[in-house]
Order: structure tokens, then C-alpha cells, then sequence
């Protein structure tokens, strides 16, 4: 199974698990935020960065590589209620990964993209004894199209934040 992830260049030596709170994961849970491809992991890292001033940066795209036959936690579409997506409905997607984290059952949580819903990021759980069988395979430069920091530039500047 291959898993991808943006980073910045000076971030791209290992895999970190900060223990902050995020969609799928409450303050002190050591999770790393993945996605099942390429571009994907694209889109969820520029509406993160977008309005930073940051897409022109240097990122790498991490391309991981678990062992095929490790089972998975999936939530779907259909478990979550209506606003999942929201930023500010965190207090709803947040709860529903602790029971998944503390059991220690999976290495991996399935979970639909906010921003793809038809598609599907995955959530590692840094301390579930198969997080030490995920490797780094590839580390590939990885800069966004002069057309997406050009629409970045404009937004700061119309937002007054120049």
C-alpha cells in the first residue's frame, strides 16, 4: 500500500506525529495525516496553506510504503452527520477517533477528505506497534503551479495582508 504526504523541504527527514488536535484526532493523540494519492494530498495541503503566502515554498511529497496486508478502521460517509465538513465542526469528527486510537487495534483509520469526500484520507496512529513498518520510500520535490500561487499572492493581497 503506498500513502502520500507534503511536507516542507526542511520537515521531509521522518515521519512526525506532533500530538495536535485536528479533524480526526484530539490534542495529544500522535497521529500522522495521510492520503491515498498524489493529488489529493495536494489539495489538502493547499486549503491548509492557502493565504499563508506559503505555496511557493519548498515541499516534498513523501511517498509511504506499508506492508499490504495491515487491517484497516474506516469511517464512511454515511457514520458522520450533516456538517462534517465544516471547519467548525471538529467537536463532531474529533470524538469518533479516540475509540479507534486508544484500542490500538489499527495502525490505519480510512476516512473521507473534506475536501474530496468521494475519496479517502488515511490517519496513522504513531504508537500502534505497525507504525515502525511504514517507511519512506520516495521523497520527490513537490512545488504547486504558478497559477495557484499567483491566485495565493492575490488573495493576501485583497485580504490587506501585504
Amino acid at each position: 500500500m503506498e500513502l502520500y504526504r507534503i511536507v516542507y523541504e526542511k520537515f521531509a527527514d521522518r515521519l512526525f506525529a506532533p500530538g495536535f488536535s485536528g479533524r480526526w484526532n484530539e490534542e495529544g493523540q500522535f497521529v500522522v495525516y495521510t492520503a491515498s494519492n498524489r493529488s489529493l494530498a495536494s489539495l489538502e495541503n493547499m486549503v491548509h496553506k492557502m493565504g499563508q503566502g506559503v505555496l511557493s515554498a519548498s515541499f516534498v511529497m513523501m511517498v509511504l510504503e506499508l506492508p499490504g496486508k495491515l487491517p484497516v478502521t474506516t469511517i464512511t460517509r454515511a457514520e458522520l452527520p450533516q456538517d462534517w465538513k465544516l471547519e467548525s465542526s471538529h467537536q463532531l469528527t474529533q470524538p469518533m477517533s479516540p475509540v479507534w486510537y486508544e484500542a490500538g487495534e489499527t495502525l490505519l483509520l480510512k476516512v473521507p477528505s473534506a475536501v474530496v469526500p468521494e475519496e479517502y484520507n488515511v490517519v496513522l496512529n504513531a504508537r500502534h506497534p505497525d507504525f515502525s513498518r511504514v517507511r519512506i520510500r520516495e521523497r520527490e520535490p513537490f512545488r504547486y503551479d504558478h497559477r495557484f500561487v499567483a491566485l495565493e499572492k492575490e488573495l493576501i493581497k485583497e485580504s490587506g495582508r501585504s
